[in-house]
């Protein structure tokens, strides 16, 4: 997968209606404790708020979160989102900080590769 081509690149992902989670294939090399780290943050999230959970690297390399929600889900939560989300920026912030360095030089690696 050439990523340095992508504009956006998702890290992984997890969702309440199909009860599934995702990692991408490209970041298999992540140590065993991250990869953990982020499924049980994204499950959890996704079994407390509802909808649809993805981290995303935007074209800077910035790791975003980005929630969605089925149209008509009433039992998806607004408030409750926006909440979690401020938490895991807060309670995550290094994890997020090595992850962003982490993609910035893969991607800069991959990069180097394919000259």
């Amino acid at each position: 997968m050439d990523m340095s081509k992508k504009k956006e690149v998702v890290l992984c992902g997890a969702s309440a209606y199909q009860k599934k989670y995702y990692l991408n294939e490209a970041f298999q090399r992540l140590p065993e404790v991250v990869k953990a780290e982020l499924k049980a943050m994204s499950v959890l999230f996704t079994e407390d708020i509802g909808g649809v959970l993805e981290l995303v690297f935007d074209e800077r390399g910035t790791l975003e979160i980005r929630t969605s929600s089925e149209e008509g889900d009433f039992l998806y939560d607004d408030i409750g989102c926006a909440l979690k989300v401020k938490e895991i920026q807060r309670t995550k912030k290094e994890l997020f900080s090595a992850l962003q360095l982490y993609y910035q030089v893969f991607q800069v690696e991959r990069g180097r590769k394919l000259q």
